[in-house]
């Protein structure tokens, strides 16, 4: 197909506005001391806390996510796509909005929150435990959809002859279904924990930025720039390993749909 040429211009413009802070950030780094930047105190305590959260958050994500996209997958039309435009809610909900829906919800004062600080004195905001509720929060949308998606190209044929052979729901559901789908919980879950990794917004509102409690990657590049915590070489080498990580997730989810369609 000939396209018009006067189409490339803006193509260009666009294609320049994503890659271009790409490798501004690539060129503020000092490669010589970026061994040392990465592997300071500070730099390792926030690497290691957004590891074990984001490993945390995509766990909560495949074990209550997918139930719901199975469901969702399942579902008659009408109540699938009402169900699918609830999930997709926090994919568009600004993140600054999110934390503060959480606390609404969690905090002392929240609607769940409340009664269970009067009854026991626990808070969950503000701690890693919150952390993690807000990552899930944030990537939950990303699983659903990548895995909903997997079942119902899968179709339901193979659930169907199962179950005129006598398999029971959870049978079908254990041998046939979640087996089907391997690849698209893999996706789901990858996907899943880059955006739990990346994610400040709703962590910075509901958890805080506590160093070694809550003070993930993006939190403490945020604070480099202000001063605090990490330095600032620091943080743009965190940032590289951001970068790098998305990256390589996103060009692993590629190849493994270009292998699947061939």
């Amino acid at each position: 197909m000939m396209l018009p040429k006067a189409l490339y211009v803006p193509a260009l413009v666009a294609l320049a506005l994503l890659v271009a802070p790409i490798v501004g950030l690539i060129s503020r780094v000092r490669w010589e001391t970026l061994g040392a930047d990465l592997f300071s105190s500070a730099s390792l305590t926030a690497l290691w806390l957004s590891l074990v959260t984001a490993a945390c958050a995509t766990a909560a994500c495949a074990v209550i996510g997918t139930p719901l996209a199975v469901v969702i997958a399942r579902a008659p039309q009408r109540w699938a796509s009402v169900l699918r435009a609830t999930v997709l809610i926090p994919l568009v909900l600004p993140p600054m909005v999110g934390g503060l829906a959480l606390l609404s919800l969690l905090g002392r004062s929240g609607l769940v929150g409340k009664p269970v600080f009067e009854a026991t004195g626990y808070s969950l905001p503000y701690t890693t435990a919150a952390v993690v509720v807000a990552q899930t929060f944030v990537a939950m949308p990303f699983y659903v959809i990548a895995v909903e998606g997997a079942l119902r190209t899968a179709g339901d044929g193979y659930e169907q002859i199962a179950s005129t052979l006598g398999a029971g729901r959870w049978r079908v559901l254990s041998r046939v279904t979640l087996p089907l789908v391997l690849p698209g919980l893999a996706a789901g879950a990858a996907l899943a924990f880059a955006r739990a990794l990346g994610e400040f917004g709703a962590t910075a509102l509901f958890a805080g930025n506590s160093p070694g409690i809550t003070r993930t990657m993006p939190l403490a590049i945020y604070t480099a720039f202000n001063g605090v915590g990490v330095t600032q070489d620091s943080a743009v080498a965190l940032s590289l390993l951001l970068l790098v990580s998305t990256a390589v997730i996103v060009l692993g989810l590629r190849s493994w749909r270009t292998d699947a369609v061939r």
